[in-house]
C-alpha cells in the first residue's frame, strides 16, 4: 500500500508497505526494524516473530515511548506476555497487529503527535 502524499507529519513517516518491505523517508527496508518519529533502527535484532526476546522488548525501554506497535508480519501472531513484562511494568503500552495494520496505526499515532515505536517484522 502507498500512502497519499496529503500525509504530511513532521519526522520518520512510512510512504509504502508491502510484505516484503517498508519504505521510510524514500528509503527501502526489508529486514526487521524500529521506527521512531526520530530515528530509524534498521536491523532490528529478531529476524522473525519465533526469534523475539524479552531482551527485544527491555531495549525498546531506552526510547521512552507511550506506545510500541508490534507488527507480526503478514499474520496477527501475540508473543508470550513474559516476553514483553518489561514495557508493562514501565507502563508503556502495546499494540500487537499485522505489519500493514502496524504502518498504519504508526503513522496515524506520529501525525497526532504521539510518541509511538513501531516495531517491524517481516516474512
Amino acid at each position: 500500500m502507498k500512502f497519499s502524499v496529503a500525509d504530511q507529519s513532521k519526522g520518520n513517516m512510512i510512504h509504502s508497505y508491502t510484505e516484503e518491505n517498508v519504505v521510510v523517508n524514500g528509503i527501502n527496508f526489508t529486514t526487521s526494524l524500529v521506527i521512531m518519529e526520530e530515528k530509524v533502527i534498521s536491523d532490528w535484532r529478531p529476524a522473525s516473530f519465533e526469534k523475539l526476546t524479552e531482551g527485544d522488548f527491555a531495549n525498546l525501554l531506552e526510547f521512552k515511548p507511550d506506545l510500541v506497535v508490534l507488527g507480526t508480519g503478514p499474520q496477527q501472531q501475540f508473543p508470550a506476555p513474559s516476553l514483553y513484562r518489561a514495557l508493562i511494568d514501565a507502563g508503556i503500552g502495546i499494540e500487537i497487529m499485522t505489519t500493514p495494520a502496524a504502518c498504519r496505526t504508526y503513522n496515524i499515532l506520529t501525525s497526532e503527535g504521539r510518541r509511538v515505536v513501531a516495531a517491524l517484522l517481516f516474512g
